[in-house]
């Protein structure tokens, strides 16, 4: 014998169910935010194809420079312009030349030619990897660093190259050149 069930009580029944779905998934969601962590950006990586991947991608010494300009624009708009100046802060163009960007890049790219071939310590795409991370989850201004990557076209190549490798390579630098005995022997 089966049961007859009345249009009304199917639609209610329906309805709760529903309700019911909608209640758990409200539910769920604050749960499956925590597993993120908003306040530090996420990092993609640079290489995710491999190690080969990079090697057909290149950045030009123009192409660095344009990129680092980007990076001193975002630093120059946070750094905080003291209220005992009466004059308004300057652009950037006003306080760093392009000979000093320049020159930045020529740094970090001297450091990473030293680590290469004084030490015969090349930075890998794990290193660059890690430093990016490093980056995210140690920052104290995540709002900052995620204005740095949007200004980079958060093109994880970009920010591994332009952002990463400089600290990493004066990072490195410092510890081999702090322990080699050929110059504090």
């Amino acid at each position: 014998m089966k049961k007859q069930v009345t249009r009304p009580v199917q639609a209610h029944l329906l309805r709760g169910a529903s309700y019911l779905l909608m209640l758990l998934a409200v539910c769920a969601i604050p749960f499956a935010l925590a597993q993120q962590n908003p306040s530090k950006p996420s990092v993609a990586k640079p290489y995710a194809f491999g190690a080969n991947a990079h090697q057909s991608r290149s950045l030009s010494f123009a192409d660095r420079v344009a990129y680092q300009r980007v990076i001193e624009d975002v630093y120059w708009r946070h750094r905080i312009w003291p209220d005992s100046n009466p004059d308004p802060k300057p652009p950037l163009d006003e306080v760093m030349s392009q000979a000093e960007i320049e020159k930045k890049v020529e740094d970090y790219l001297r450091n990473s030619e030293a680590l290469e071939d004084y030490w015969q310590r090349p930075i890998t795409p794990d290193q660059l990897q890690a430093e990016m991370e490093r980056m995210a989850s140690h920052t104290k201004q995540p709002g900052v660093l995620r204005e740095l990557f949007a200004a980079l076209g958060n093109d994880p190549f970009v920010i591994a190259e332009c952002l990463a490798r400089p600290v990493l390579a004066e990072r490195l630098l410092t510890e081999l050149y702090a322990h080699d005995q050929r110059f504090h022997g």
